[in-house]
């Protein structure tokens, strides 16, 4: 059992205002200190970062860690990332990553993402692009497991 929190007002997240749909997976992250410029802003390149956040909780939500897939010696490299900054995050901020697979080919796969700020403002947009490569740097198929459980999560459309 864990003691108390000294900061009893930060000991429980705030329950999102925002509602997801069937196939995305939210997962807070607050922003540190160490994430904002010296302006308190976080730093562009953490949303990055935050997408990787987004995509590994996306697939332990299901039941598969990333670790398995590399594991199986099958990787996912990232081979196109974009992100558009539509609202500023800040130190100490709680945001929201959301997650759901965008499209769905053989050997590639894209994560969507949305970061949501606490009140639900849409903070930045953005998604990956992967491929599947063995250990030698090939193309391959996705898994069966790991193809089945990112058809399930696709968006639909």
């Amino acid at each position: 059992m864990l003691p108390p929190s000294p900061f009893p007002e930060r000991a429980a997240m705030a329950p999102a205002t925002f509602s997801i749909a069937p196939g995305e997976h939210a997962h807070a992250v607050r922003v540190r200190y160490a994430d904002s410029d010296q302006m308190g802003v976080a730093y562009y390149a953490n949303y990055l970062v935050w997408f990787e956040v987004g995509r590994t909780e996306w697939l332990r939500s299901r039941g598969y860690a990333y670790r398995s897939l590399e594991g199986e010696g099958v990787f996912l490299p990232v081979t196109e990332a974009s992100c558009r900054y539509l609202a500023p995050s800040r130190y100490d901020d709680l945001v929201w990553i959301v997650t759901r697979v965008g499209k769905l080919g053989r050997t590639v796969v894209r994560f969507d993402y949305r970061i949501l700020k606490e009140d639900g403002t849409l903070a930045a947009e953005g998604h990956t692009e992967h491929c599947f490569l063995s250990r030698a740097g090939r193309p391959v198929r996705a898994p069966q497991a790991v193809a089945r459980i990112l058809a399930g999560g696709q968006a639909a459309g």
